[in-house]
């Protein structure tokens, strides 16, 4: 009859087990020495897109980086992402732009032209980080996704834009429903997938969740 093995056999296992598992992790770890700028894209129909970005300003923040967002739909929104950010004037620029969902607005040649308006202010922040002082290191297109899904803006100049930045300039989009020519051109897409939503029980947006 087999016994049981003892507790200090069972750490012992345990030890081996993660000694193998580090060295192996090290030696994938020491296979990678690229650091670049990295395009990223949250889509998805589950929440946290927007979320999950300013998760990550928050890091970069935290590093020092100088910070530039422009928000593409949320303008009129009160956010608390907003009211925080604006305490760091010398570092992050915030740009909400963009008069609502377009089912707010119900006028399409406005949102064209608000869209547009957010683009030309986004090229100039990615522009303004070249040479040898860039006045960002990352970027936050805020639901772009969203005006490239009604084809407010051109995805091909999108694209040629996002990827030929500055190389050393982290930009981040959200927005549901990516398209697949900036799939394409991402290092890092996440895709939100919801399970269960409060919304769906009667639950409304609310502050310090949803804004």
């Amino acid at each position: 009859m087999t016994s049981e093995p003892t507790q200090a056999e069972l750490d012992a296992r345990h030890a081996e087990k993660m000694r193998k598992k580090k060295a192996a992790r090290d030696k994938i770890l020491a296979t990678k020495t690229i650091e670049k700028g990295l395009l990223i894209v949250h889509t998805g129909k589950g929440k946290g897109k927007s979320t999950a970005a300013f998760g990550l300003v928050m890091r970069a923040l935290g590093r020092g980086f100088p910070i530039g967002i422009v928000q593409f739909v949320k303008g009129k929104w009160e956010t608390g992402e907003r009211a925080v950010l604006e305490q760091f004037p010398d570092r992050v620029t915030m740009r909400t732009m963009g008069e609502g969902f377009t089912w707010d607005t119900q006028d399409r040649q406005r949102d064209i032209d608000a869209a547009r308006q957010a683009w030309d202010v986004a090229k100039e922040m990615i522009a303004a980080c070249r040479g040898p002082d860039p006045a960002y290191r990352m970027i936050l297109l805020d639901e772009l996704n969203i005006v490239l899904r009604y084809d407010y803006l051109d995805i091909d100049e999108v694209v040629d834009v996002l990827a030929n930045r500055p190389p050393d300039l982290h930009v981040i989009v959200t927005g549901r429903n990516a398209k697949e020519p900036l799939i394409e051109a991402a290092d890092l897409v996440t895709e939100m997938t919801m399970v269960k939503h409060p919304f769906r029980a009667g639950v409304k947006a609310q502050p310090g969740i949803e804004f």
